[in-house]
């Protein structure tokens, strides 16, 4: 039976060690996130925001309990099969971009769907970068753009394959206000038009209010918090 939610974490815990002290991050944590829905995760700095972001789209392993995407435990699975579990169902915007400098936009867009054995990656890929309005920049190398354009080409890379589930850390970090106000509408249109989940990892509180619900990372466990004017949702 199809599960209705597109990401649940079970028990959750992720711990490393230092000088030889085990220093837990995330303690039996859950999370199920319903398919279609847009979440926000806030916490102070060094609250494991970004350690719960990695382990949710199987970049990291738990030190105990388990991540279901889709129904399907991805804990058991070699990194062969996580890879492709991402390439099926996931994409992701980082807050430095992670755009390869020695690829122009289109090549940057391309790539992901060029390892998944799209032969359509090209077509795709242009149509991707037109709706983030940069159709004219393709030819352009990461160097030559500015850090909203950057932003942009990451977040047609992480929609050109229509994944199911969008992971989002930090998209507006590193960008000035007119042009982080731009990108959270630009993640929210493609949201919009394409169903898609989205999981965000935020201090921007002005973003936040813009998901259906705010959960509050803090001394490894999640707790919901309401925030008032959440009129970005609906």
């Amino acid at each position: 039976m199809q599960t209705p939610y597109a990401v649940e974490a079970v028990s959750l815990s992720k711990s490393v060690v230092s000088n030889d002290t085990t220093l837990p991050i995330l303690t039996g944590l859950n999370l199920a996130v319903p398919q279609g829905e847009r979440l926000a995760i806030i916490g102070s700095s060094g609250s494991g925001k970004s350690t719960l972001l990695g382990l949710l789209a199987g970049l990291d392993t738990a030190s105990s309990g388990k991540v279901l995407i889709a129904g399907e435990d991805i804990g058991v699975m070699d990194e062969d099969c996580r890879a492709a579990m991402r390439a099926r169902h996931m994409g992701f915007v980082f807050q430095s971009f992670q755009l390869l400098g020695s690829l122009t936009a289109l090549e940057n867009v391309m790539l992901p769907l060029q390892l998944a054995g799209r032969r359509d990656a090209q077509t795709v890929a242009v149509t991707a970068l037109e709706s983030v309005g940069l159709a004219a920049r393709a030819t352009h190398y990461p160097k030559q753009l500015s850090g909203g354009e950057q932003q942009r080409v990451a977040i047609a890379r992480a929609f050109a394959a229509n994944p199911a589930i969008l992971f989002a850390d930090e998209p507006t970090g590193n960008l000035d206000v007119a042009t982080g106000e731009a990108i959270i509408k630009l993640l929210f249109d493609l949201n919009a038009q394409n169903g898609t989940t989205l999981v965000l990892v935020t201090h921007d509180m002005h973003l936040a209010r813009r998901c259906q619900r705010v959960l509050n990372l803090q001394n490894g466990v999640l707790g919901e918090i309401t925030i008032p004017d959440n009129s970005g949702a609906h």
